[in-house]
């Protein structure tokens, strides 16, 4: 540093001249401050430790590193089924940043898990179907192709503890063919859905649009009917219990900007709201 110092003021001042004394003063004061500035930067970098549902990992993909960059500080993620993630949290996992469906996130902001003032929708996803590739894209275009669909195809499968899933097995119901299609149902986890298609071990996926649409050796035939629609929000919600709030605050306010609702139609989902 004095080095650097003394050979920017020797390049605009003579040697021993008062003020190339004065110089030094102030470019060792400049300096002095931004390398206290980076200290400060270091010394308030935090680990995030967030716990995010299964549709998230592709708008992580690209905004996470651009907040690491801007902040210093380090996102360690969790991707996973938004119950199972609701249950490690209940269990009394440490988290600090939770991205899971909003009903979920309520639920715990009604237990005391998550801070209420900290809510904030994240993402609108809607369900779709995907084949294996080269395999041919069935109609889904109304709701009479897509049962016909349904009854045609010889297996599907479907995470049961997944909100997708969920609702796929109510949508049974209400279209009146639960108890033909039972038999073809191969439940699996949410995020090996389209490995299991891919695999020939089911002929149809059902799933988040996002997740299916960017599966590598499967196709994705589009999202369902209109009519059969449900568009599920991720929220998040900073734990109440968390060692970085303010940290996650910030992740928080980094994925509602702009640039990130691009980021979010790009990975094929919807920023709410926004």
């Amino acid at each position: 540093m004095k080095n650097l110092v003394s050979h920017l003021a020797g390049q605009e001042y003579g040697p021993g001249t008062p003020s190339r004394r004065k110089s030094l003063h102030l470019l060792a004061a400049k300096f002095g401050f931004i390398a206290l500035l980076a200290q400060g930067v270091a010394a308030n970098a935090a680990e995030v430790k967030v716990l995010a549902g299964a549709v998230m990992p592709g708008v992580f993909a690209e905004l996470g590193p651009q907040f690491e960059r801007a902040t210093g500080h380090k996102i360690v993620a969790q991707y996973g089924p938004g119950a199972a993630l609701r249950q490690q949290i209940e269990a009394g996992e440490a988290f600090d940043l939770a991205i899971i469906a909003s009903e979920r996130v309520d639920d715990l902001i009604k237990q005391g898990k998550i801070a209420g003032d900290s809510r904030m929708d994240i993402v609108r996803v809607g369900i779709g179907v995907a084949v294996r590739e080269g395999a041919p894209k069935p109609d889904i275009s109304s709701v009479d192709a897509f049962k016909r669909m349904l009854l045609s195809v010889k297996s599907i499968t479907y995470g049961p503890v997944d909100a997708t899933g969920e609702h796929f097995l109510k949508l049974l119901d209400r279209l009146g063919i639960a108890d033909q299609v039972k038999g073809k149902l191969v439940p699996s986890g949410p995020d090996r859905i389209a490995q299991v298609v891919a695999a020939g071990e089911a002929d149809l996926a059902i799933g988040a649009g996002p997740v299916l649409a960017s599966a590598k050796n499967v196709q994705f035939v589009g999202l369902f009917p209109a009519e059969l629609q449900n568009w599920f929000v991720n929220t998040a919600g900073v734990s109440a219990t968390a060692r970085q709030p303010d940290a996650a605050g910030a992740l928080i306010k980094h994925l509602t900007t702009p640039e990130a609702a691009a980021v979010i139609r790009a990975k094929g989902m919807e920023p709410p709201g926004r």
